[in-house]
């Protein structure tokens, strides 16, 4: 496990997990031992997967979505946080938020696949789309959060990817606060939650990909965020997607429709004291677009940059709460 030290006792623990990185930047300036923190970290990492992962046969998920319909499910805690905090959005949204999206997800190419094998998007037909949106709808769903039971409705397959790496990071944070640790920074496959502040009491400081003009040959610079007690999600076309006859099909797909999203809204982030609930919301207003996002952002006091393709080239709004946040 890499391990490195400065002077000033800011550290770093690194590694591989959900198929991305994570790391931790950790002000340990009395020296205390790493390996502790590193456990911590593996382990709670290891239960998010073992509990969310719809890649993994043996998680709770994919227990869940195996389930005859009908049976009522218990859910370990954790898994059933996550879901509770997934369905808020995804009634608050309309439905551009949608944890039973799974089967649409898997449809146009972006769910799991075997090891080693390639992915195959491809553009499904009517009949297949008409099909798989039969199987969505967060409005099937019994869960009772009191008693942590979901009773799967019939065929219906969750998909946490787009809040389970946010509370990922949350429960790492959470672990190294139970250490006695209070400063450090935790990063999980890109989403963020800065705790504290650096060495010398200076906030810590991140920085944030911003999406590349029509034409330019280079990425633009990152934004720089400075960033304390606060995490920070990302969503967008910048990383995932693919082409068929001359068109980009974004990764992210809205479930009202069944389809990716078509608008220009090409990259959103979001600040919030929580990195589940950043991660949540970075995906509804990836959904929404840049009206309806912004609008929708603004309304409820949210924290959020948005960036979107015009005929002129990038163009970006920010909510009264970012611009407070991002000084």
């Amino acid at each position: 496990m890499p391990r490195r030290a400065d002077p000033a006792g800011l550290q770093t623990l690194a590694g591989e997990t959900m198929g991305t990185t994570w790391s931790v930047r950790l002000s340990n300036p009395g020296f205390a031992p790493l390996e502790p923190v590193r456990q911590a970290i593996v382990q709670a990492l290891a239960l998010v997967v073992r509990q969310m992962s719809h890649w993994e046969a043996g998680s709770d998920l994919s227990r869940f979505n195996r389930a005859p319909a009908g049976t009522r499910q218990a859910l370990p805690a954790e898994f059933a946080e996550v879901l509770a905090c997934a369905l808020h959005w995804a009634r608050e949204s309309g439905g551009a938020w949608d944890p039973t999206v799974a089967p649409l997800v898997d449809l146009w190419g972006f769910g799991p696949r075997p090891a080693g094998q390639p992915r195959a998007c491809r553009v499904p037909g009517a009949a297949a789309l008409a099909r798989a949106r039969l199987r969505v709808g967060h409005a099937r769903l019994a869960f009772d959060p009191a008693r942590r039971e979901a009773v799967q409705p019939g065929a219906m397959r969750l998909d946490l990817s787009g809040i389970a790496k946010g509370y990922a990071v949350d429960l790492v944070a959470e672990r190294l606060r139970g250490l006695g640790h209070a400063d450090f920074l935790v990063e999980v496959g890109g989403e963020l939650r800065a705790c504290g502040s650096r060495p010398g009491g200076q906030p810590w400081r991140v920085a944030v990909a911003q999406p590349r003009p029509a034409g330019a040959h280079a990425e633009p610079p990152p934004r720089a965020l400075a960033l304390r007690d606060m995490a920070v999600a990302t969503s967008g076309d910048l990383w995932h997607g693919f082409e068929q006859d001359g068109r980009h099909y974004s990764h992210t797909i809205d479930p009202r429709t069944g389809e990716p999203v078509a608008h220009g809204l090409c990259s959103v982030t979001v600040l919030h004291p929580q990195c589940m609930q950043a991660d949540a919301l970075a995906t509804v207003l990836t959904v929404l677009g840049p009206r309806e996002g912004l609008a929708f952002a603004r309304d409820r006091g949210m924290a959020a940059l948005l960036a979107w393709r015009a005929p002129q080239g990038i163009e970006e709004a920010m909510t009264p709460a970012f611009a407070g946040l991002a000084q």
